[in-house]
Order: C-alpha cells, then structure tokens, then sequence
C-alpha cells in the first residue's frame, strides 16, 4: 500500500504538525533532520510529507499529488475551494483584519476607500459584504508601509499580537474572521482511501480534544 502524502505549510504550521503527529505515536525522525529534502517519511512509511508554501499546498492538493494537506484557513479564504476543508487543526491561530492610521475615521466620508493587502480576494468580499465600494491594492511585502507613505487608506492583514501595527501607529478598526490550521483532502483520495483518511482525522480529533 503506497503511503498517504500530506503537503505541508513550511515554517511554524510544519512545526505545530509534526508535534501533533508525535503526539499520535508516528516517528518524524525523517522531518527533524530534514537537511534539503522535501519529501520525507513518516511514521515509518506509512506517510510521505511534502514541505511546500502554503498557496502550493492547495494547489497540490487540488491536483490530486498529495492526499491531504494543512495549510491556514486566510490561504484556503483565498486561493480556493476544490477539495475538502476536514478539520480545524486549532493551531496558527490569528485573525484577519482591516486597520488604518490611529487618527483616521475609515468609515467616514463617501469616497471610495483604497486597501492594500495580500489577500485581495478576502478584502473584496469583506467589503462586498457591507456594500462599499473600495479599490484593492495588491501588496507583497509589508503591508503596513501603504497607510504610511499614503498609497492607501487602510490595509486587510493577518494580526497575531498587533505589535507590528503600534510600532507603526496603525490600530485595527475591525476584525474580519478567524484563523486557524486547517486539515484538506483531495476529493478523489477521500473516496479512494476514505477508511485510512477517516482513521487519521479520528485520531487527530482525539489528540486535539
């Protein structure tokens, strides 16, 4: 039986994964001394991990190459939804949200506002969903910089502790949604390998509990 593959967010979701898979009894020796490699085992063969960007996860994924994947719920909002959503992970928690310049009033006034983020498709359908009418930026880097050299009004971005919006005198005006680690399937792997996957999510349930 060929191993289940399950891609990975690189980084600190990789990290909370592997913990949550030692905490289920699999051996992740393979991970820990990983060097360059990006396909590695699991739980003695039975798992075969593929570290990818986030956005990469998905789309692996969605082509069917890897089975499972665990990837945030801000790239799932954004970049897709052919395949499963199976579980919250409850790790990588954080929340998306729109903040401005501490002396600016957002909602005031009838012009379009501008709102540079990385996640265009979240914020046009946050502000589709009050009704207004904004022009959205794309932004690669640091999205606080816009507010501050005055490309844009306000900015729609990740926010774990909110240090990096006071050290740039930016204040959230209002949370958007809640983030967290997310467990995806591929649809054909869920009905092909439907007992295997359903064991996996049982246990990790179990674990997270």
């Amino acid at each position: 039986m060929k191993p289940i593959r399950i891609a990975l967010t690189k980084g600190r979701l990789e990290k909370s994964t592997v913990e949550l898979f030692e905490k289920l009894g699999y051996n992740c020796d393979e991970i820990h001394n990983k060097g360059r490699k990006l396909i590695l085992s699991v739980g003695d063969g039975k798992f075969e991990v593929v570290l990818a960007k986030a956005a990469d996860v998905i789309t692996y994924v969605e082509h069917g190459v890897c089975d499972l994947g665990v990837v945030g719920k801000d790239t799932i909002l954004e970049n897709g939804t052919s395949f499963y959503e199976l579980l919250d992970l409850g790790f990588g928690r954080c929340r998306f949200a729109l903040a401005c310049k501490k002396d600016f009033d957002f909602y005031h006034g009838y012009g379009a506002k501008t709102i540079a983020t990385k996640y265009p498709n979240v914020t046009r359908r946050f502000f589709e969903g009050k009704n207004m009418d904004v022009r959205v930026i794309k932004i690669e880097g640091s999205v606080e910089l816009a507010p501050l050299v005055g490309l844009a009004d306000g900015i729609v971005d990740i926010v774990e502790t909110g240090s990096t919006l006071k050290a740039n005198n930016l204040e959230v005006k209002e949370y958007v949604t809640d983030i967290s680690a997310r467990l995806i399937a591929n649809t054909a792997s869920l009905k092909l390998r439907k007992n295997e996957i359903e064991e996996l999510v049982k246990k990790m349930e179990e674990a997270i509990k």
